[in-house]
């Protein structure tokens, strides 16, 4: 049987969820007369929309900043995976994206060649094993930073004896669509947004729910509804009300991770008095939401309607904070002595990192290990060409930074049409100091910093949380900067030509 032959475009785009889709837009917007395409590894867009199906998933940040700038939300702004898939499914038929999307294709390996100035992209059908390739001049890797395939679970001691016994042990990220928990004594392993998450979702139909924390996470409850959005929504042309709310709802995440940063020990008094209104009276609520760590030193938890709390209220949910000790036949004993009975445990524990979706990247035969590299303006790697990637942001909606990061790489790319230009590389400064990408204490975060990029102490190797100082930067700064080295004509890239 011949082999399939190479398929040209102007950019590959890896990952149909929220940042490649995102990433379409812009460039078939902005540059109409360049061709792209979408590899995605599942079978349906979403990205992780797609992949997590556990009970109650949901958005941790408003849909009115967390969906596009260019299409509005039209639903509540903390928002269920199934209408955020429809909303993605919604953009992608209705700016003709869906059509340039090859589903069930995995990328195995990148090769850079400077001669030809192209990427030579080799990719697999996740079913049949079949292989083929790509050829661009850009890639665009939309692959977020966890792994799909697997989450986080430790080790626990005789987890062996509770399975062996008929007892279920479960990770949200590979949840069983037939897991019946009716009736049942479940116990989630966790204090993240996944596990506050769980807990009132599966209270009520399960016989009761314990969260089991190790230590406390900030959690703080936000109405279901935005009762200003509302009312914009009824007197505004739907295009001007989102951006109103959106506006809106970004100064206000602004000033509460500004407030929380300036001045933790009176956010940490705010929060703490939420969550105790929420809680029945004489709740311990400092041994089970007093966190050891500063608010925004790791992401808040949000709970829509105090959906969490009240569960614990309704008495079909409990938080117990302690270790463990083993696993049992019947449930898990703590370092306490106690003894949680279990029939079903969720190991809402956290998820591997994984930087550019484990593919392989070579530049002119030399492997990159992205660890060694250092990210410029956030979006790509030193010494690498024509690479650009997109992160969001960890103190506020994911996608804010997403928009700014496509708008930027559309200019990019059309800077270096106008200019002649085939190629550009970030050049790493001599003795540039250097720090973890994420700056971030989750622990997953703190797992995996030696498998990530670096970023530096300053713009534009410093990778901006300020969304308002992004949109000066990212959408209204200069393309040339003296770090970012073009060339013509498939010569190795030189010193920057500043733009006309």
């Amino acid at each position: 049987m011949n082999a399939a032959p190479d398929i040209d475009v102007d950019v590959l785009i890896v990952g149909a969820g929220i940042s490649g889709l995102g990433a379409a837009y812009y460039l078939q917007r902005d540059l109409p007369g360049k061709s792209y395409a979408i590899v995605e590894a599942r079978g349906a867009i979403g990205g992780t929309w797609d992949l997590h199906r556990y009970p109650g998933t949901r958005s941790d940040s408003d849909l009115f900043t967390f969906g596009y700038e260019f299409k509005p939300w039209k639903g509540d702004p903390i928002a269920t995976a199934e209408s955020i898939r429809a909303y993605l499914r919604e953009t992608a038929d209705e700016y003709g994206i869906h059509e340039r999307i090859s589903f069930h294709t995995t990328v195995i390996e990148a090769s850079w060649d400077t001669a030809e100035a192209r990427w030579t992209v080799e990719v697999a059908d996740t079913r049949s094993g079949q292989r083929r390739r790509y050829r661009c001049a850009w890639l665009f890797a939309a692959t977020g930073y966890y792994r799909y395939d697997q989450g986080f679970t430790p080790e626990f001691p005789g987890r062996a004896d509770f399975e062996g016994a008929g007892g279920q042990v479960v990770h949200p990220q590979l949840w069983p669509s037939d897991l019946d928990y009716t009736g049942k004594k479940v116990v989630v392993i966790g204090s993240g947004a996944t596990a506050v998450t769980l807990v009132p979702a599966m209270a009520g139909t399960a016989e009761h729910v314990s969260m089991l924390q190790r230590s406390p996470s900030y959690i703080v409850p936000l109405p279901a509804r935005d009762t200003i959005a509302d009312v914009l929504r009824k007197v505004l042309p739907e295009q001007r009300a989102h951006e109103l709310i959106r506006t809106k709802n970004v100064l206000m995440q602004r000033a509460t991770w500004r407030l929380c940063q300036r001045y933790p020990g009176a956010a940490r008094r705010v929060i703490r008095w939420m969550n105790a209104r929420q809680l029945p009276p004489g709740y311990p609520v400092d041994e089970h939401f007093n966190p050891r760590y500063d608010p925004w030193d790791q992401r808040l938890c949000m709970v829509p309607d105090g959906d969490l709390f009240a569960a614990i209220s309704a008495g079909t949910a409990s938080v117990v904070t302690d270790t463990i000790d083993t696993f049992t036949s019947t449930g898990i004993r703590l370092t306490s002595g106690e003894h949680l009975p279990a029939d079903v445990v969720v190991t809402a524990t956290g998820l591997n990192l994984q930087a550019f979706g484990g593919v392989d990247i070579t530049v002119d035969g030399r492997r990159v290990d992205t660890s060694e590299t250092v990210a410029f303006k956030g979006m790509m790697l030193s010494d690498v060409p024509n690479l650009a990637f997109s992160i969001g942001y960890t103190n506020s909606s994911w996608t804010l930074k997403v928009g700014l990061l496509c708008e930027h790489f559309v200019r990019l790319v059309d800077h270096m049409d106008s200019h002649g230009y085939d190629t550009c590389a970030p050049a790493l400064p001599n003795d540039l100091p250097t720090r973890p990408l994420l700056d971030f204490e989750a622990g997953y975060v703190l797992r995996a910093l030696d498998k990530l990029p670096k970023q530096g102490p300053a713009f534009p190797w410093l990778t901006s949380r300020d969304y308002l100082a992004d949109v000066k930067l990212l959408r209204h700064g200069d393309i040339a900067d003296p770090n970012l080295r073009f060339a013509t004509n498939a010569e190795r890239p030189s010193a920057v030509t500043p733009a006309m």
